[in-house]
């Protein structure tokens, strides 16, 4: 393989990688974006994604249906459960503290990070699972570059989903809610929005993409494990903070970069060290450039 054929095959495994953490780092950031809190519960709401999308492929895999049709039924399966957890999440841990000092609802996040992993261990063990081949393998070869079904796969449902969000937020009457509580949650309320339940809805849609996430993961790697939540999750944070913490179209693009960058740094230098190039950017981006590329678009309030 020639060094462009490297570079250019590296920089395909990255947007698949990136594409994950871009789904996983929408959540961050409109959770952010509307309450100012970082959710570190977000990385297990993502591996109980994967999980559930497991459960209901091992459920539905005797009746032999074409994979297209597994794999949508899975994601449905996934995102509406994990939806579901996510607005008891919101309405159980962090409604009841909304109003208390912001290092009580970090503390509750992490409570409930560490709740979420073990009682994902003890549902499901705490040994690697294994996820099914779901997708032919399908391989294309272009110039030597290879690219299979399962990266195709990956791209399209992480490019529909998030011009999908984007939609949403800007072109739709729940979108603009959304943005109005993101710049003022009590002159929202004094104006009649419903707070809590346009809160409830953005938690909501981030577990659903976590969701979907989760189960491209099991998918691109075939197995998963109870903790894997935990370093994705930081990872996807540290993407959300690259692209600017709060602004939609930067997580997107950050965690497609930080894909791209740790893709990159394991074909280059060592895939045993491709975990430390996400916090080294983190740390970097954090001295240099806090606001992250696209910059913050929410106003720290006071």
């Amino acid at each position: 393989m020639t060094p462009l054929q490297l570079f250019l095959q590296q920089l395909l495994n990255g947007l698949t990688l990136g594409a994950i953490y871009a789904l996983i780092a929408l959540g961050y950031t409109m959770i952010y974006g509307v309450i100012q809190l970082i959710n570190f519960a977000h990385g297990e709401v993502f591996i109980v994604g994967a999980y559930l999308a497991l459960t209901v492929l091992l459920f539905l895999a005797p009746m032999e249906l074409p994979w297209w049709v597994l794999l949508l039924a899975c994601g449905v399966g996934a995102t509406g459960l994990c939806a579901l957890l996510g607005w008891s999440i919101e309405r159980v841990a962090y409604r009841p503290i909304r109003k208390a000092p912001r290092l009580n609802a970090l503390i509750t996040a992490i409570g409930m990070s560490f709740f979420l992993q073990n009682a994902l261990m003890l549902i499901y063990g705490a040994t690697d699972r294994q996820f099914p081949s779901l997708i032919p393998l399908v391989r294309w070869q272009m110039g030597g570059v290879s690219m299979t079904l399962m990266q195709l796969v990956v791209w399209i449902s992480g490019a529909v989903l998030m011009l999908g969000l984007q939609v949403l937020v800007m072109s739709t009457k729940l979108g603009k809610a959304m943005r109005a509580c993101a710049q003022d949650l009590t002159a929202c309320a004094l104006l009649g929005v419903p707070v809590n339940r346009i809160i409830a809805v953005t938690f909501m849609i981030g577990s659903a993409l976590a969701a979907i996430g989760g189960m491209l993961f099991g998918l691109n790697y075939g197995t998963i494990n109870f903790h894997d939540g935990y370093l994705t999750g930081l990872k996807a944070f540290t993407a959300a903070v690259l692209g600017g913490i709060g602004n939609i179209p930067g997580a997107m693009v950050g965690g497609l970069v930080l894909g791209m960058l740790e893709a990159l740094g394991a074909g280059y230098l060592s895939s045993q060290w491709k975990n430390v190039f996400a916090f080294v950017i983190l740390v970097v981006l954090l001295l240099f450039k806090p606001t992250g590329l696209l910059g913050e678009r929410v106003a720290e309030r006071a």
